[in-house]
């Protein structure tokens, strides 16, 4: 054993939570301080997503068993690395359609969380997961509102917001978590 006890774990993993909530929350300052090039970022990053698992797609061809299931992974993968190219070295193209994928992507993100909440409501700071849902269906809202026109700031705006809130309710759940810790301690 290297001596450390499981209340030593928990409070470490607690204080290494609330660096990482800092870490979102700066994040989130700087998404909305800069929301088209936090959207045009986000968007080069999903192309080139795209294009690593297309690559990863044509490998996984070369797997199958027979010459029509090689012949579908290797075609599903070359699309997936053009249209990811496309999208990575046009960027603005794909904004609005992120933006509307940001939009599905908060809905449920919210809708999680509300449920999540009543499976914890009795621990205490289960407020602070409600609190996240709401304001995460609120984002969603808005940004499918006003869409297409939304699209050269929502990302990076409400994505900045979002950091924030979930980076906060990150902080204030740690915290109290540490809290509880020293009570045990």
């Amino acid at each position: 054993m290297n001596g450390h006890s499981t209340t030593d774990v928990f409070k470490q993993a607690a204080g290494m939570s609330i660096g990482w909530a800092i870490v979102m929350i700066v994040l989130g300052v700087v998404a909305i301080l800069m929301p088209y090039s936090t959207g045009i970022g986000v968007s080069i990053f999903v192309g080139w997503i795209m294009v690593f698992s297309g690559f990863a797609y044509v490998a996984y061809a070369f797997a199958a068993r027979g010459a029509g299931t090689f012949i579908w992974r290797l075609l599903v993968g070359v699309v997936y690395v053009i249209g990811g190219g496309y999208l990575a070295f046009h960027p603005g193209i794909a904004l609005e359609t992120l933006t509307l994928v940001m939009a599905a992507i908060f809905f449920i993100e919210g809708v999680t969380e509300v449920v999540l909440f009543f499976q914890f409501r009795a621990l205490s700071g289960s407020g602070w997961i409600l609190f996240d849902g709401l304001i995460t269906l609120v984002l969603a809202y808005l940004i499918w509102r006003p869409w297409p026109s939304s699209s050269s700031w929502a990302i990076g705006t409400l994505l900045g917001a979002n950091l924030i809130v979930s980076g906060f309710t990150r902080l204030m759940y740690s915290v109290e978590a540490r809290k509880s810790l020293k009570a045990i301690a």
